[in-house]
């Protein structure tokens, strides 16, 4: 349930239907919309009389949210959600590109590549310091050093960190380092992690899990949005399906279905869908092509010799190729590309 409240409703007004939800056991989430300031009611609202809050001051009117959804949903929110990331803006109408290598391997490696993606335009920098693996015998990352070694580049570079988080205690050590929290498809819906981001008060990138629906993705990110935290990006990585061509199929229906159900940002990964880097090119376009807010690719000095994801990953050349043909076709669908973030 939304309480619409009247435009000359005051902050006493507001504060106490807030505090009349609260306690009947709601918990409560504030948003504006077209001059009204919008309170959702979250709970199992089936139960509540109308006149509980339509006699309150203040209150204009009262609206059922019936997607299961609410806090993503632009019923609750009309508005796109800006997410700022140390002055790089997420949905503002510009294009963001984030690239850097699947895993972080040495010092060399990753200040090599933050230096080369953000000259060729990127405007955050991606890395993983923890590593979720199909094999147990695969590299699993260089966990906190990792991480310390991303903190230099962004240090060098000025380039926000994206970097993934595996597990609810490893929340607070990430929150260290990184700017924007990823959670990865394996993890869509772990629930504890969710609560754990949600809590953390960092920007958060939810992947969508690799056989979830758009409904189930969009629940997970209102896991996160219910403990308190808006700041919530998508990713469309590309869903399983029969076809095994690439190593996943990207979705790129989602990207139009999304802009119309909810007002958070998205953004696609083109590596992680194809699986191949001949076929990311064409990917990430039609990504940009159909909408999107942002890309995430993989680029790495040397992808023959990647201790992960090499097959999928760009080489510098070929990343600053399709930054080229990334501004040409964003330009043409009136979502250009945004400028490149200082030095520090």
């Amino acid at each position: 349930m939304i309480v619409i409240m009247s435009p000359q409703a005051t902050q006493d007004d507001i504060l106490y239907v807030v505090g009349r939800a609260e306690s009947l056991g709601f918990r409560t989430a504030i948003s504006q919309a077209n001059g009204h300031v919008l309170i959702s009611i979250l709970g199992d609202t089936n139960d509540i009389e109308p006149p509980v809050f339509e006699g309150l001051p203040g209150v204009l009117r009262l609206a059922n949210v019936e997607k299961p959804y609410r806090l993503a949903s632009r019923d609750f929110q009309a508005q796109d959600t800006i997410v700022n990331v140390n002055g790089v803006r997420i949905g503002d109408g510009h294009l963001t590109v984030i690239a850097g290598p699947c895993s972080v391997e040495s010092r060399e490696q990753i200040l090599d590549t933050a230096h080369a993606v953000r000259e060729a335009g990127a405007h955050m920098l991606r890395g993983g310091a923890f590593k979720p693996r199909t094999s147990p015998y695969s590299f699993q990352g260089w966990g906190e050093r990792g991480l310390q070694l991303l903190a230099e580049a962004r240090e060098q570079t000025g380039l926000p960190i994206v970097t993934e988080v595996m597990a609810p205690e490893q929340v607070p050590l990430v929150a260290q380092y990184a700017d924007i929290l990823q959670i990865g498809t394996r993890n869509m819906q772990n629930f504890p992690l969710l609560h754990a981001v949600g809590e953390a008060g960092k920007p958060v990138l939810l992947k969508r899990g690799m056989m979830s629906t758009i409904k189930e993705w969009l629940m997970s990110a209102e896991y996160i949005m219910s403990h308190g935290n808006h700041q919530v990006i998508l990713c469309e990585r590309g869903i399983r399906t029969f076809e095994n061509a690439t190593r996943n199929t990207l979705d790129v229906n989602a990207v139009p279905v999304l802009n119309a159900w909810t007002h958070l940002p998205v953004i696609v990964d083109p590596s992680h869908a194809v699986g191949l880097r001949a076929y990311v090119r064409a990917a990430a376009l039609a990504g940009v092509a159909a909408g999107a807010d942002g890309l995430m690719i993989e680029v790495h000095p040397d992808p023959s010799h990647a201790w992960s994801d090499g097959p999928q990953s760009l080489t510098y050349r070929e990343f600053t190729a399709l930054m080229h043909d990334v501004r040409a076709v964003a330009a043409a669908v009136g979502h250009p590309v945004a400028p490149t973030p200082q030095t520090a």
